[in-house]
């Protein structure tokens, strides 16, 4: 079923070209994968396949992004390198992969269990436990050893499972995973503990340590048992996303009834039944009905709001209060919460420095691990063999950098889940340290300062020419354009009573930032001929601006200067109070417009910005923020995604509204769902407290080997200390870096 290209869509999508012979992007998850070692080896693993040009995969979400040629290799083909590797892969769109998770977490909670009543059971039988030295008859102490070593087996069997099917994975790929050292510390202590029972008289000495070896498992599997429950929770933001859509959904038949059908079937034009307290399968807009709608976690909007006829409701959404009737215009992956999730999915799996530096770390790491245990034995050796060897345990045990591998991704996972619950996707986890360290604020003006969509307040013709005639032809020329003034232009013709314009654009090419140039006829005139226009700012026009006040769009022909548009902008409700936040939080704001430089300072002074740059090309925004840059600066940058694409791509961290569909392919790192500013403040504060918690986490992790290292070589750390310190490194690392899911605003408010 995998190599069947309408099963693809599933969990893929594709990237162009032929959908049989062209390029997709899958998202799966990866099972069997408990540290960086192992992902390091799947991505490895699905390289070496030809026709995958790039694996990526994150541990601390264990999931998978593969970027693949239909032409050259079917998805069966890799989802087998990867079973080579060790580890399974399941389509993230596996509607059984819910009920597998469950079902994991019940044999771990058994594996757990089982591993506590053996621990509870050993340690009464264990003969230092129960009477003094010398206390106790030789033939009741052999009987005990032996209870105790019974005792352990099922915890070895049956709890001891995922370490050794972890070990023994990595072997067969041939790498080192971090379940290797704690599987051999758990076979090295069970042999000698049981050539100790068998043969009290033999070379390893009659010291049994099935107590130690009972707590270790135990707390190792607390600690992973808890980990796993933790990183779910701080993690979840994105499987909270994709279980939003329903399963199925009530479609109008032709007859007018309704059945129920699953969402895969819904097309373009369907009409659904959507009751109260259901989810809507897809973006459509109300045909029958009024009802409130939650869309908390797709638009960032806490409040409920009212969609009556003909208003918009969004896949994902729940509706709150009464029946209605949706019309489908987007299914599937054009809807907004497959963009969403797709910017969150790719976010997930994109790896920051801090992460990356620890992944080829962790390689090297464990294999000086092993070296550094076999030195201990061999210093060891002569003094005691039973000794070298549980010394050599406790080193293996000790020294797992599995805290190391987890102090970036955990930290930065959790924060990503917390801004998406508050309406800001993170698309790039690197720019969260670039955000963190940033001193530098750039807005740009239009859709980002103030509202989206201007309004037009006035106009001045030439001489001879009618106003109507003028915005006619604008309105023709700007509907080539996604800009906002375009767009007002666009409104301003279609609000007044007109019949069918005869206006036709032959040719037009956007300067972006700067206007358009087109080739317009007038169809209506019988010799009608081409003439050359442009729409855009006063010097892209060739005229100057007859108002300096005031925001302005202009139209010129082949003769000169024909008509200019004033243009009605409001700021944003918060924008003033943003500014204010954001400078306490001690960065520098600045205001960079492509409007006039009359217009970008009305805009300043009313938000409290004190430094505005005018008559801004995209070009030269760049330069402006590039000039920051080479000062020293580190430069945040809050733009409107469709003609700040060059800034925001060289910003060290980057701002755009989400609002638009074009936005989904912008080059910002932050994409913000709502229409409030002051997230970015939230952000900002977010980002440096990420960071501090990174930064705290590493050097626990950090701290913890360098500690432990001397004292189990130095035979100072029992092997059961060292199971429970292991296990408490990892659990401090992910409970630290919980803190950063919390709801709580970041800045204390």
């Amino acid at each position: 079923m995998l190599d069947d290209p309408a099963e693809w869509a599933a969990f893929s999508r594709p990237l162009g070209g032929d959908p049989l012979a062209g390029r997709w992007e899958s998202q799966v998850l990866v099972e069997g994968m408990h540290c960086a070692a192992c992902a390091f080896a799947v991505e490895a693993a699905l390289a070496r396949v030809p026709g995958v040009e790039k694996a990526e995969v994150d541990v601390a979400t264990r999931r998978a992004r593969i970027v693949w040629s239909a032409a050259r290799t079917v998805p069966s083909g890799w989802f087998r390198a990867c079973e080579g590797a060790g580890c399974t892969l399941v389509p993230a769109g596996d509607l059984a992969v819910r009920a597998r998770r469950l079902r994991d977490a019940r044999i771990a909670l058994w594996r757990w269990l089982v591993a506590g009543f053996c621990m509870a059971q050993v340690m009464h039988a264990y003969p230092a436990n129960v009477v003094h030295a010398g206390d106790l008859a030789a033939d009741a102490a052999t009987v005990l050893r032996w209870a105790s070593w019974v005792l352990t087996l099922p915890l070895v069997l049956f709890s001891c499972g995922p370490f050794f099917a972890g070990a023994l994975r990595s072997l067969r790929g041939g790498r080192i995973g971090m379940d290797l050292p704690v599987a051999l510390g758990i076979a090295i202590t069970f042999v000698v503990s049981s050539a100790a029972t068998f043969d009290p008289r033999g070379s390893l000495g009659a010291d049994v340590y099935f107590d130690s070896l009972a707590m270790f498992v135990f707390f190792l599997l607390t600690g992973r048992w808890l980990e796993t429950r933790l990183r779910g929770r701080t993690a979840g933001a994105l499987e909270a996303l994709m279980n939003r859509q329903p399963e199925h959904a009530e479609r109008l038949a032709p007859g007018g009834d309704f059945e129920c059908v699953s969402v895969q079937r819904l097309a373009c034009g369907d009409v659904v039944r959507v009751r109260p307290g259901e989810r809507f399968p897809a973006d459509g807009v109300v045909s029958l009905g009024r009802t409130t709608v939650d869309e908390a976690l797709l638009t960032g909007e806490l409040r409920a709001v009212v969609r009556d006829y003909g208003a918009r409701v969004l896949a994902g959404s729940r509706n709150l209060s009464a029946t209605v009737q949706v019309r489908l215009d987007s299914v599937g992956q054009d809807t907004r919460l497959a963009q969403i999730v797709a910017l969150m999915e790719n976010a997930s799996l994109h790896k920051p420095r801090l992460a990356s530096l620890a992944d080829r770390a962790a390689q090297p790491f464990l294999l000086f691990v092993l070296c550094a245990a076999g030195l201990a034995a061999s210093l060891w050796w002569p003094v005691d063999p039973g000794k070298a060897l549980m010394v050599a345990v406790a080193v293996l045990i000790a020294t797992c950098p599995c805290a190391l591998s987890l102090a970036t991704p955990a930290a930065m996972q959790a924060s990503a889940g917390m801004l998406a619950r508050r309406g800001v996707l993170v698309r790039n986890l690197q720019a969260l340290e670039g955000l963190a360290l940033a001193d530098t604020l750039v807005f740009d003006k239009t859709g980002t300062l103030t509202i989206d969509m201007p309004r037009v307040v006035g106009m001045h013709c030439r001489p001879g020419t009618r106003s109507s005639s003028a915005l006619e032809r604008a309105a023709a020329i700007a509907a080539q354009s996604l800009h906002p003034v375009a767009c007002a232009v666009v409104n301003a013709w279609n609000d007044r009573p007109h019949p069918p314009t005869s206006w036709k654009v032959v040719q037009a090419e956007e300067s972006v930032g700067r206007g358009v140039e087109a080739c317009v006829i007038d169809a209506a005139t019988s010799d009608a001929g081409t003439q050359r226009m442009w729409f855009g700012s006063a010097a892209f026009c060739g005229v100057p601006p007859l108002h300096a006040s005031a925001s302005q769009v202009h139209l010129s022909d082949e003769q000169g200067w024909l008509a200019t548009f004033v243009m009605e902008e409001s700021v944003r409700a918060d924008a003033a109070a943003t500014v204010a936040v954001l400078r306490s939080q001690g960065l520098s704001v600045h205001l960079l417009s492509g409007d006039s430089a009359a217009a970008a300072s009305a805009v300043a002074l009313r938000t409290g910005i004190r430094s505005v740059n005018g008559d801004c090309t995209p070009e030269a925004k760049r330069l402006i923020l590039e000039g920051f840059q080479d000062r020293g600066h580190r430069v945040a940058m809050v733009g409107d995604g469709l003609n700040d694409g060059p800034v925001l791509g060289r910003a060290d961290a980057s701002f755009a509204f989400g609002n638009a569909v074009p936005l989904a392919r912008a080059q910002a790192d932050f994409v913000m769902l709502g229409s409030e500013l002051r997230v970015i403040d939230l952000t900002v504060a977010q980002a440096r407290r990420t960071m501090r918690v990174a930064r705290q986490n590493l050097w626990w992790a950090a701290g913890y080997n360098a500690l432990c290292v001397p004292l189990a070589a130095a035979g100072m750390l029992p092997a059961w200390l060292a199971g429970l310190g292991m296990a408490a490194s990892s659990l401090v690392v992910v409970l630290n870096a919980s803190r950063l899911a919390g709801r709580n605003d970041p800045a204390g408010q």
